[in-house]
Parts: C-alpha cells; structure tokens; sequence
C-alpha cells in the first residue's frame, strides 16, 4: 500500500449524528420523529438521496415555515457539530502513515469549504497531500469518482490505495475504485450493511496502521490485485 484515503463525515470527526438529532429536534416540535431508517438513506452521499424538510411536510400534510425551520435546525447542528472531538484514533492512524512515508487523502460528498474548515479547526489539514470533495468532482459516493481522483493526484493505483470508510455509500465507492477498503462504521452506520468492506473495525483506535497493513498484505486477494 502506497497511500491511505479518508472519508471525512462520520469517520474523522462524527458530524453525523449531530445532523440525525438536529433534525429530530425539529421533528419533534411538530410532535413527529424522524425514523433513522429513513434517515441512514443519505449518510455518505449527496443529500439529494433524501429530503428531511420534505419527508415532515409529507408527513404532516401540509406545508411549513422552511426558511424558519432551516435556520433553527442550522444554527443547532452548527453548535452541536463544532464542538465534537476528533474520532478516537484518527490523529494516531494519520500520525503513523506520515512515519510510514505513505500519501495521504481525503474523499468526501461533502463540500470543500465544510471538509477544509473542520481539518484547520483540527489542525490536521495540512498532513493531507490531496483533498477531494463533491466540488471537484461530477458524481459523488457511491460512485467511485471521487477516489478515483484522489488516487490519480497521488500518482498511485488504486490497489495500493487503503480506504477508511463509515457508511454503505462510501464502502462501494471504494471498492468500485479498486481500492481496498476499510469499514469503521460508526453510532448510526453500524445499522448498515457494511459487508462489501475488506475489513471491518470498531474504531480506528482499534487497531494500529503497522497491524492494519499486515493484514491487508497476507491478504491473497490483495496480492493478487498487485500482481495484476
């Protein structure tokens, strides 16, 4: 392995349920509840897969304040969101594929403005060599376009590319790239089938990146990718 990519939402920093509970807040006003079934359908790709604003007014019959809904739910996603950590091993496993002289990239549906100011925040923006988001790209996860792209700016093939993915989106990305991926579902993706990954891990701080990359090169399915 060559480089090591990043999904960003849900794996590097939990962005993710803030969102799902922000929304259920304002469920919940109108006495409802957003069903995280419902919800897990755009985790991982473009929102257009899935329109809480609409879904409430289909379930209430009847139309809402949007912009006032909006605005509510905005500003308390944003208070909830900036205040979340880094995901547990996220700096160890960064910190140790730089030690291992590997490229680094992200790949995310999000924007680039949202991915960039959140890695600045971290302080951790500038370990990473190349940075993909729906911006740069045509289609986003799951199609593979984005890790495509990052892997061509690496100048590295996709089989010498190691994906971190949380959601289902994301995990067949990857493997539409080629590439090998890396499952680490988090509190809402765990729901998930995640069975298309090559691994699966609780947590990135489950296992270190020397461990990880020796499972992955005994694995034959990976030798063979090479030798192909």
């Amino acid at each position: 392995m060559k480089a090591v990519i990043f999904d960003f939402d849900g794996l590097m920093v939990d962005t993710e349920v803030p969102e799902y509970e922000s929304w259920r807040e304002v469920y919940r006003q109108f006495g409802l509840d957003l069903a995280l079934e419902r919800w897990v359908e755009c985790i991982g790709t473009s929102s257009d897969a899935f329109d809480p604003l609409a879904h409430l007014e289909e379930l209430l019959g009847r139309p809402v304040e949007r912009e006032k809904v909006l605005a509510t739910k905005r500003q308390r996603y944003l208070d909830w969101v900036h205040s979340q950590p880094l995901l547990p091993g996220v700096a160890e496993r960064i910190e140790e594929a730089r030690a291992m002289g590997l490229k680094l990239g992200v790949a995310s549906s999000s924007s680039r403005d949202w991915v960039e100011s959140h890695l600045a925040r971290h302080d951790i923006l500038h370990h990473f060599d190349c940075i993909r988001t729906r911006d740069d790209v045509c289609a986003v996860k799951p199609s593979p376009e984005l890790f495509l792209s990052v892997a061509t700016a690496l100048a590295v093939p996709p089989a010498g590319c190691l994906v971190f993915e949380d959601s289902a989106h994301g995990v067949l990305a990857a493997k539409r790239a080629g590439m090998y991926c890396v499952a680490v579902p988090n509190t809402l993706t765990r729901i998930l089938d995640l069975s298309l990954a090559d691994l699966q891990v609780p947590s990135l701080a489950a296992i270190s990146l020397p461990e990880l990359l020796e499972r992955v090169c005994s694995d034959p399915k990976v030798k063979r990718d090479e030798e192909g």
